[in-house]
């Protein structure tokens, strides 16, 4: 136990060193502070160097491209146009769905019943309980 002891001690006065070390040293490379007047002198300069952003514009500004168009608007028109022409700019959701997802579509489309025939199977299979319940995917238990 005393060397537990020994050593924790050891450890409490080499922090203690380290904490007055690191508090000499920081007082030491500290300049004076400086004065209202300073501050309010270098803020004025920086002012005028345009090194203060004032507002959402100059924040805008600097993420804008530095370098013009060449290209005129007739131009940059045109290659929108042509881009677009197949599709090109569109939404790839909808043309994929308009391509790939036909399977419901098809089977509609090859439907031989009347709105009035759909509407009584449904009606007798309410009445029958074969409809699933809202939500499920399987048909009522009797």
């Amino acid at each position: 136990m005393d060397t537990h002891r020994t050593a924790r001690l050891l450890a409490g006065i080499a922090g203690l060193a380290l904490a007055a070390f690191g508090l000499t040293a920081y007082a030491q490379t500290e300049s004076k502070p400086t004065s209202r007047a300073e501050v309010k002198e270098q803020t004025k300069a920086a002012n005028k160097a345009g090194q203060i952003a004032t507002g959402e514009q100059d924040a805008l500004k600097s993420q804008m491209p530095k370098t013009a168009s060449n290209k005129s608007r007739a131009d940059t028109k045109a290659e929108t146009k042509a881009a677009n022409k197949g599709g090109g700019l569109g939404s790839p959701g909808q043309s994929l769905y308009k391509t790939q997802n036909t399977s419901q579509r098809d089977e509609l489309a090859k439907s031989t019943k009347t709105r009035a025939a759909g509407k009584a199977e449904t009606k007798q299979a309410i009445q029958e309980k074969k409809l699933p319940p809202a939500g499920e995917g399987e048909p009522a238990k009797k």
